[in-house]
């Protein structure tokens, strides 16, 4: 049970509500997270509007933000925030062997060198902010500067949506959705 209630689009301030319109419009889900948030006007719209451009405009690799999202949903315990995101993880090629072990990647063959070693990245920044000299000149192999900075912003935004869902005990959706299509609605 949520530590503060989900505000419907009804009981929230003009420009919460005008965003739950527009999502609602392009066919997406108005998400639990998103009633949640709808308790900060203040913060809300720029949380959509960066959590989108990070999801729908970044340079980086689709596939290796979502292995970071699953990677830091392990690390936080936060089972709403892989929930939401095994649908975006398959629809970018994450296999269903590398969504079983990435708690545990480091003694898998399902990964590449490219995948550990931004997996050594998200566990380095995720618990201890700073990364190891020799993981980010080994990042700096496969990813370009632009990429460093969306990986980077990637682990620290949905480590904080983590850390916004778990203390606040964000309740996973009973209808999980099967596709990023069904979450985004028809914009994506």
């Amino acid at each position: 049970m949520p530590r503060i209630p989900y505000l419907e689009k009804e009981q929230t301030a003009p420009e919460v509500r005008d965003i739950f319109e527009k999502m609602e419009g392009r066919g997406a889900r108005v998400l639990n997270l998103y009633k949640m948030l709808a308790n900060s006007p203040a913060a809300f719209s720029s949380f959509v509007r960066l959590g989108n451009s990070l999801l729908q405009k970044a340079k980086l690799d689709a596939r290796l933000r979502e292995l970071a999202i699953l990677r830091i949903a392990r690390l936080c315990g936060s089972e709403y925030e892989w929930a939401q995101h095994m649908p975006f993880a398959r629809d970018v090629g994450v296999t269903e062997q590398q969504m079983k072990d990435v708690g545990d990647w480091q003694h898998s063959a399902s990964f590449d060198d490219r995948d550990k070693v931004v997996l050594q990245y998200v566990d380095e920044v995720t618990k201890n902010i700073q990364a190891k000299d020799s993981t980010f000149n080994n990042l700096k192999k496969y990813l370009d500067n632009t990429s460093i900075v969306e990986l980077t912003l990637s682990i620290g935004f949905w480590g904080m949506v983590a850390r916004v869902l778990v203390p606040l005990q964000v309740e996973v959706e009973k209808d999980l959705p099967t596709s990023s299509k069904e979450l985004l609605g028809r914009g994506k």
